[in-house]
């Protein structure tokens, strides 16, 4: 049976224009990054002082590619954007960082537009950067684990009998409890350990921010799900998906930088809802763009491709309210 195509959501990545990041030592010496096979082990790199990062907003292509989607603050709306390769990069004190190139190209596919770094950890513009590793066929995997909605080591997760359980010490085949299908078995679980660091560090939600039972921790990409009895952030509508890195505000929700953090990513049949730490999140949603950090097993086991669901069309951004600090008006919105 053919399976629903979903409509890919738009994801936002901090880049930096490969020009920005130059060869100061080595073979390819004063020139920009560039795509795999021009690159060079071993030559040193620099970040120009003043490189920004710039938002660059992607969406999945009926091919299975990446397009550069509309409210992108870089690029040319449409132009197909590959994933080229994944790189290692070592710093002065031997620590290493990974980091994704992209290349974007013209309509045609004939000409190389621009060249975009996504950088998995803080580069720093005064430090020297050795190229370790470039691998070609990594570069997809990487790009899923940034898409992958994540909960964190101890988040407790409501099963199907009410009972409250780690996440950690969940296994396939048990039942959770879901917002819209009732009890749900776990399809599988992934587990990764990231640097806690930059735009990928994990985000804290204080216990009581959103009625939340205890501090929640989640992937900056996680979405939260929110019923509003009044509809304090102009939304439009009472049931609202929001990131959370759309709620920070340096205070009750917050980056939790620095270390590692353990990731945990739960898959179920269909793309739900469910209860973490007493409020509602989403677990993964498969599609093409995170199948490539699951196992074949998984991907090729049975678990279809997630068709789109209702509640994904609530998703609001970090512009639909000009109050600070939107995490304290939904939370009095959902109040009983």
């Amino acid at each position: 049976m053919t399976q629903p195509k979903h409509r890919a959501p738009v994801q936002t990545l901090p880049v930096f224009r490969a020009t920005d990041f130059c060869v100061t030592d080595g073979a390819n010496l004063g020139d920009a990054l560039s795509f795999a096979d021009e690159l060079m082990l071993d030559d040193i790199y620099t970040l120009h002082e003043d490189a920004p990062q710039t938002l660059l907003a992607i969406s999945q292509s009926d091919d299975t590619g990446f397009v550069i989607a509309a409210g992108s603050d870089i690029g040319t709306v449409g132009d197909p954007l590959h994933l080229d390769c994944a790189i290692t990069l070592m710093g002065p004190d031997s620590t290493t960082f990974d980091a994704v190139v992209l290349v974007e190209v013209n309509s045609a596919g004939d000409n190389i537009e621009n060249i975009y770094l996504l950088a998995l950890a803080p580069l720093d513009p005064h430090s020297q950067y050795r190229l370790v590793g470039v691998d070609p066929s990594a570069a997809r995997a990487r790009m899923a684990e940034v898409a992958c909605v994540s909960f964190t080591r101890g988040t407790r997760i409501t099963m199907a009998s009410g009972q409250q359980c780690p996440i950690e010490d969940l296994q396939v085949g048990d039942k959770v409890l879901s917002r819209d299908d009732g009890p749900q078995a776990v399809r599988w679980i992934g587990q990764t350990t990231m640097r806690a660091v930059g735009d990928f560090a994990p985000i804290l939600i204080s216990k009581g921010t959103l009625n939340n039972e205890n501090d929640l921790i989640v992937s900056p990409n996680h979405r939260l799900f929110i019923y509003q009895r009044v509809d304090e952030i102009g939304a439009g509508r009472s049931e609202v998906l929001v990131k959370a890195k759309h709620l920070l505000n340096g205070d009750t929700v917050r980056r939790l930088e620095g270390g590692f953090v353990d990731y945990f990513q739960l898959l179920f049949d269909d793309h739900q809802i469910i209860f973490a730490e007493g409020i509602a999140a989403e677990s993964l949603l498969l599609d093409e763009r995170t199948t490539p950090a699951l196992p074949d097993d998984v991907v090729h086991g049975g678990v279809p491709l997630h068709a789109k669901r209702t509640h994904e069309d609530f998703e609001i951004g970090s512009d639909t309210s000009d109050n600070a600090d939107m995490a304290e008006r939904l939370r009095r919105s959902s109040s009983t």
